[in-house]
Order: C-alpha cells, then sequence, then structure tokens
C-alpha cells in the first residue's frame, strides 16, 4: 500500500520541482530583468550606508540603512516578480494554458513564491556582505539570523500585493502601476531615512503602508528603534490576507486571455 500511495505523491512533486525549475530558467534567461532586482538595493546601500555614513554617528547610519534598505530590497522581487510577471502571463493565455494542463493549481504560484522568495535571500545576502565587509556592521550571529528569516518571510505580503497587481491590471500597464506603488510607498514607510524626517502627514499614512510594518520588525531585531513585534506581524498577515482577497476577485472579473 505504501508503494502505491507513493506513486500518486512522487509525481505530484516532481510537477511541483519542474514548475519550480521552469521558474528559475525563465528568470536566468531575462538577465535584464533580474540584475536590477539585485542591484537597485546595493546601490542604495552604498550610497546611503556605506559613502554617507561618517562620523560618529556612522556606524549607527549603516546599521539603520541595512534594516530600511534590506526591506525595501525583498519588497522587489514580490512585487515585481508577481504584479508583471502575473499580469503578462494572464495576457498572454499562459495561465489557461497550466490550467488544461494536469498541473496542480498551487504549483504555478508556489514556483513564483519560491522563487521571489530565493531572490529575497539573495539580495539580503549580498546586503549583508556589503554592511559588514564595507560598512564594518558588527551584530551578533542571531542579529543576523532573525533580520534575514525576516527580511525573506516578510517578501510574502508584497508577493500578495503583486498577485493583486497583476489580476486587475493589463500587461503593459503592470510595470508601470507596480513602480507608482513600489517608490512612493517605501519612501513614506521610512525606509530609505528615519521616518522623523518626514513631513508630519506622511509618519501618519506610514501607519497604513505594509512596508512601514515591515521595516519596524527589521529595525526591531538589529536593536534600531525597538517595538512590540506582534503588531507590526499582525499588520503584515492582515495585509496578505487582503490583497490575496483583491487578488482574487480581480482574477474572476479578469479571467484569463485566449492568447
Amino acid at each position: 500500500m505504501n508503494t502505491i500511495a507513493a506513486g500518486p505523491f512522487s509525481r505530484t512533486a516532481r510537477i511541483y520541482f519542474l514548475e519550480i525549475r521552469s521558474e528559475f530558467l525563465r528568470m536566468l534567461r531575462a538577465p535584464g530583468a533580474v540584475i536590477p532586482l539585485i542591484l537597485f538595493p546595493l546601490m542604495f546601500y552604498a550610497f546611503f550606508g556605506v559613502m554617507l555614513a561618517h562620523g560618529k554617528d556612522g556606524a549607527l547610519q549603516s546599521l539603520y540603512a541595512l534594516g530600511g534598505l534590506g526591506s525595501f530590497g525583498v519588497i522587489t522581487p514580490g512585487l515585481f516578480g508577481f504584479g508583471a510577471g502575473f499580469a503578462l502571463d494572464r495576457g498572454l493565455g499562459w495561465l489557461q494554458v497550466k490550467r488544461a494542463s494536469p498541473m496542480p493549481p498551487a504549483a504555478y504560484l508556489l514556483a513564483k513564491l519560491g522563487m521571489s522568495s530565493l531572490f529575497s535571500l539573495i539580495i539580503t545576502l549580498s546586503l549583508f556582505a556589503m554592511a559588514a565587509g564595507l560598512a564594518h556592521v558588527r551584530m551578533e550571529g542571531m542579529q543576523w539570523t532573525l533580520l534575514a528569516v525576516t527580511l525573506v518571510i516578510g517578501n510574502i505580503p508584497f508577493c500578495a500585493m503583486g498577485l493583486a497587481v497583476g489580476a486587475w491590471a493589463k500587461p503593459q500597464s503592470a510595470p508601470a502601476v507596480v513602480n507608482l506603488i513600489y517608490l512612493p510607498m517605501s519612501f513614506m514607510s521610512g525606509l530609505w531615512m528615519p521616518l522623523q524626517f518626514l513631513p508630519a502627514f506622511m509618519q501618519k499614512i506610514a501607519l497604513f503602508l505594509p512596508a512601514y510594518h515591515l521595516g519596524r520588525l527589521a529595525y526591531s531585531t538589529i536593536g534600531v528603534q525597538p517595538d512590540p513585534a506582534l503588531p507590526h506581524v499582525l499588520a503584515l498577515m492582515g495585509f496578505t490576507v487582503a490583497f490575496l482577497l483583491v487578488a482574487a476577485r480581480g482574477y474572476r472579473l479578469n479571467p484569463p486571455s485566449n492568447g
């Protein structure tokens, strides 16, 4: 009986593996889209966390930039991978092909989630290397680990946000919509500079932005601006559920194209 049961399970597992592999190869074949995902947050950190971090507060500035720009970096693959990628697949009819195949429906989304998490990890470790090597940031091993886990898992709400954008936006407009959300949200959430330096109305808006809550978790993890974690975790979970509901509604109202 165990052998019989293992057959369908192994076939299903192979389908998931092949879908993840396909998504990985797809990303490798588009270096023009992949390389900026990694370089953009590194360039920002080189500016804010290395070149501008001087004087007696330089170490603190480099550490603060690591938490904020780490959060900024992991937002990118979730929003763009799901937002632009899902909209393009929906517009080209690729989702219809997937739906007509024997592939489990969840495999497509899990493959994209896995790829987004992988790139979030690559971005995080690249920032860690720059912070330790160029900015001379020093933390306990557990702090590095907790920050990495926080950032990689914190990518999930932005995958849901990207999915919502991709379910509603047209393939041609999805990248522009993502950019209209991505940069202003990151700035107003205090990921580029301390929130108290921003206008009062932006500080109030930040409370309703998921990037703000991820940033607060990152800062707390490394001992900068300590804050109770639970409210921010609950907020991010709430955003994730809300974005998934919006995505489901958009997918029903905007079914995949016939290509």
